[in-house]
């Protein structure tokens, strides 16, 4: 059993290279810290880890189950990590910081928070499961105190599939599994493109109106 190479630099590439020996030393529990700080950092990739889990576990190196579960135990405790991140930030906190931001209003984080109201539960159900945001969804879930057992329900049935599927994909294309990480690292692509052009046109359409505004006063 080989040793875990200690971390020399705050360098994203030497992280995963860390994270992915404490997987390969630690076995399952090594399998959930990993998938716990990928929720904590974003840009650790749970494309890589989970498929790797999967495919350590076709190596007989942990059970298939073990690394499901586990996974999922460290998802949940990420989610749960944010969750309380959110929740001390505080919905007034929010409103304070948006009244300071240029281009964005107070009625802003209103009409996101009355969706979130409405749509909250199966927010975190599907977000668990979308690139990116998987994580990011715990924060305003925090943020409005939503109930932490739904919370907790949503969350670990959303992470249970999306960690389900990557481990059984990485346990079944064996030493392929870097495959997965190709085909979902183009899904999160295709996310943070689409999240980019939903700023960009809101930023146009705000500075639209308020061009639009100065134009109109006498």
């Amino acid at each position: 059993m080989s040793p875990v190479r200690p971390i020399r630099t705050l360098d994203p590439m030497n992280l995963v290279d860390w994270v992915t020996d404490l997987m390969q030393t630690a076995g399952a529990p090594g399998a959930a810290l990993a998938i716990a700080l990928e929720n904590l950092f974003p840009p650790l990739p749970s494309e890589v880890f989970l498929p790797l889990a999967g495919f350590t576990a076709a190596q007989g190196k942990m059970s298939l189950l073990a690394a499901i579960g586990w996974t999922t135990f460290g998802s949940v405790a990420g989610a749960v990590l944010l969750y309380w991140l959110g929740a001390l930030l505080g919905r007034d906190r929010v409103r304070r910081i948006a009244s300071r931001m240029p281009l964005v209003r107070v009625s802003d984080v209103d009409k996101t928070e009355a969706w979130f109201l409405r749509n909250g539960y199966r927010a975190v159900f599907f977000g668990r499961m979308i690139p990116v945001f998987r994580s990011l969804i715990s924060i305003p879930a925090g943020i409005e105190r939503m109930r932490l057992a739904p919370f907790l329900a949503y969350t670990t049935a959303g992470s249970l599939i999306w960690n389900t599927a990557l481990i059984l994909a990485g346990y079944l294309l064996g030493d392929n599994w870097h495959l997965v990480e190709d085909y979902v690292g183009l899904a999160s692509k295709a996310v943070l493109a689409l999240a980019v052009i939903v700023v960009a046109v809101f930023v146009v359409t705000r500075l639209s109106k308020r061009k639009t505004a100065a134009t109109k006063r006498p």
